[in-house]
């Protein structure tokens, strides 16, 4: 009888895994990094301890009726949960920054780099068009969009693909300066931007999301849902009437959806599924993405400061900006520009990258939607 009991109670354990015991200790990372060294925890603290639950012997949380499983069904096949977030976004986002100084939008495109360069090395290693282009996404320092397009063509991924975006989000701090210090001089980290501080018309910022989302949509029509919910998010936000659902979708519906998105991608977490060598290649081309994406954006300034004249030079560190990663990224430009002369604020100019690379990030997850198809 007690023999029976102990085994109706403890009988799982025997049927552990190694790769599940792996999983266990990777969920338990990530909560330690979510809490201990605030990495990113609204996402990776849902993920870390979902990761516990799908790796758990006889999980009921996944299968045909686990919870993570309906919630992975219903969130993340239909797109919703990214979709949302996205709305979220939108509505955090100030685009006025951008009006002042149109010029860096082309930042927003530059800093895009280490996506398209990312995806040719993944499919030169042996990953499929369809896989590469999940993974050269993660580029794109946007997590959601990564999401979303993961979901669309490699779902088997998703689980190290949203890792690796998130973690290197985190990182950004520790990730760009190395690569910034080795592509700039001293003389040209101690360029001043002058900031402009002229009004920007409501007219103007009410018509902006409109106006990129038809165009956005002409051009590439898988980036409309993308495109379209992040620019109506940011309607939301600057029609002036919406107030209350503006900050709804800021705090209440960024959080809620985030912590569902977190959880609900742990599902794809199993042990089978992410020991393996894929995830390791995974990780590694995320970090080259990255690289390459700050690379890009400050070898993007570089360039163009050569057709400038010496008071419209820009800050090459601030091309580093145009990645989606925001306002980390912002934060970090305007932080090395202080190191090098406490007086030269890169802050605004610096945000205003940051901000075009939130649309860049976003066209060129519609792009990738709409071009990779073509090639198969």
């Amino acid at each position: 009888m007690n023999q029976d009991l102990l085994q109706s109670l403890f009988g799982s354990l025997a049927l552990i895994t190694w790769k599940q015991v792996v999983m266990l200790g990777i969920g338990s990372i990530l909560i330690y990094l979510a809490i201990a060294k605030k990495y990113e925890p609204n996402l990776l603290l849902p993920m870390g301890f979902g990761t516990l639950l799908v790796n758990l012997p006889l999980s009921s949380a996944i299968g045909p009726d686990g919870a993570l499983t309906v919630f992975f069904q219903a969130g993340i096949k239909t797109e919703v949960f990214p979709l949302l977030i996205f709305i979220a976004i939108g509505a955090m986002i100030d685009f006025s920054t951008l009006f002042r100084n149109p010029l860096l939008l082309l930042f927003g495109a530059a800093a895009q780099f280490g996506i398209f360069f990312t995806i040719a090395v993944a499919s030169l290693i042996g990953f499929d068009l369809k896989e590469a282009a999940s993974i050269g996404i993660i580029g794109a320092a946007d997590g959601p969009t990564s999401i979303y397009v993961a979901s669309k063509f490699a779902e088997h991924l998703l689980g190290p693909i949203s890792v690796a975006a998130y973690s290197y989000m985190a990182l950004v701090p520790i990730i760009q300066p190395p690569v910034i210090k080795a592509l700039t001089t001293r003389k040209e980290r101690l360029i001043r931007m002058q900031g402009k501080q002229d009004p920007v018309s409501r007219t103007t910022l009410i018509l902006f999301p409109i106006i990129i989302t038809l165009i956005a949509g002409i051009i590439a029509p898988s980036s409309i849902a993308l495109i379209g919910f992040l620019m109506f998010g940011n309607l939301i936000r600057e029609c002036g009437v919406l107030q209350k659902l503006s900050l709804a979708a800021q705090n209440e519906l960024s959080s809620l959806v985030t912590i569902l998105l977190g959880i609900t991608i742990s599902s794809t977490m199993t042990g089978e599924a992410f020991v393996n060598l894929n995830t390791l290649f995974i990780i590694g081309l995320g970090l080259v993405a990255f690289i390459m994406d700050t690379a890009g954006g400050v070898l993007f300034a570089k360039l163009l400061n050569v057709f400038l004249p010496d008071r419209l030079k820009i800050n090459p560190m601030v091309g580093a900006a145009g990645i989606s990663a925001f306002p980390m990224s912002a934060r970090v430009i305007h932080k090395m520009g202080q190191d090098e002369d406490r007086g030269n604020y890169l802050l605004m100019p610096a945000v205003s990258a940051n901000v075009a690379g939130q649309i860049g990030s976003v066209i060129a997850g519609g792009l990738i939607l709409t071009l990779v198809p073509y090639f198969l």
